[in-house]
């Protein structure tokens, strides 16, 4: 939850390959009250959760990990045959968006971008900034975990790809629900596994293994979102000399790693310290590195 009233900026969208205004692309960009209304009761977003989002962290004003950010944006945007976002655009917004919040707090930056209202044929956008209220406890405390079925297989992308495995959509009902079912069961949070029972992601999160010298994190051809501070984590992990791969990992190996994480934007690496009420093995030190390098960037 944000410790104040989160700071909104409207965006007046502008297609792929638009030329910058003469007043540039931050004319493009207003700061509304946080209380004034900004969708129609009409737009897709609203009323069918059509669109796609993005939620960057923040440190030091500075956004993290904003090319990652931007790819995984289009590419949804992509597969819900939205039109193609202006990433400049995006680009100084999120700028903006990051000048706006204190320097000395974590915070956060949502961006949403709605098919629009019904028949306009026109997107609308818009950034929600927040600062933390968190201490983030859950870094070193780490989080007790159930898995749960997804209800598809693997290879759901190879065979349904209307369903859109691996878009980052604002139809998030099913995560939301997955979250209650994890506290009906004591736990912190869920990981998905693939109805042939493979480790795909938690509902905000992607899963990252430690075997050995070795981190590893299922591979995103299973209907899953690429992870942004997973590929951060990866980049980390080739400066200090650990092997990495992205791989099919099967369910039993949750039970039998060296330690095993949880990777997101703003909560960065959380330790998990139980799977399904059975104790694992916990790597604080590694945990503790972790974060501390995701932590020092600043891009």
């Amino acid at each position: 939850m944000p410790a104040s009233d989160p700071i909104v900026f409207l965006v007046d969208v502008a297609p792929a390959g638009a030329t910058e205004p003469a007043a540039g692309w931050e004319s493009t960009v207003r700061r509304v009250r946080a209380d004034e209304p900004i969708v129609l009761g009409t737009d897709l977003s609203a009323t069918r959760g059509d669109g796609v989002f993005e939620t960057l962290g923040v440190l030091e004003g500075c956004p993290q990990a904003v090319d990652a950010h931007f790819w995984r944006l289009a590419n949804s945007a992509e597969l819900l045959e939205l039109p193609a976002p202006n990433l400049e655009q995006w680009r100084v917004a999120m700028r903006v968006a990051g000048d706006a919040l204190p320097t000395d707090r974590q915070g956060g930056i949502k961006l949403v971008l709605s098919r629009g209202v019904e028949g306009a044929g026109r997107s609308t956008g818009w950034l929600i900034a927040t600062v933390a209220d968190d201490d983030f406890a859950n870094r070193t405390e780490g989080w007790k975990v159930v898995t749960l079925d997804r209800g598809y297989r693997h290879d759901l992308s190879e065979h349904a790809p209307w369903l859109l495995p691996g878009a980052k959509t604002l139809s998030y009902a099913v995560n939301m629900a997955t979250l209650r079912e994890a506290a009906r069961r004591g736990a912190d949070n869920a990981i998905y596994l693939s109805s042939d029972g493979f480790v795909m992601e938690a509902p905000q999160s992607s899963v990252l293994l430690r075997r050995g010298d070795t981190l590893i994190t299922p591979k995103t051809d299973i209907g899953i979102l690429p992870g942004t501070t997973q590929l951060s984590v990866f980049a980390i992990a080739a400066q200090w000399g650990l092997a990495t791969e992205d791989r099919l990992v099967e369910a039993s190996e949750l039970l039998d790693s060296d330690g095993l994480w949880l990777l997101s934007s703003v909560k960065l690496a959380t330790p998990i310290t139980q799977v399904d009420g059975k104790s694992i093995t916990v790597d604080r030190e590694l945990s503790d590195k972790l974060n501390a390098a995701l932590l020092a960037r600043r891009e």
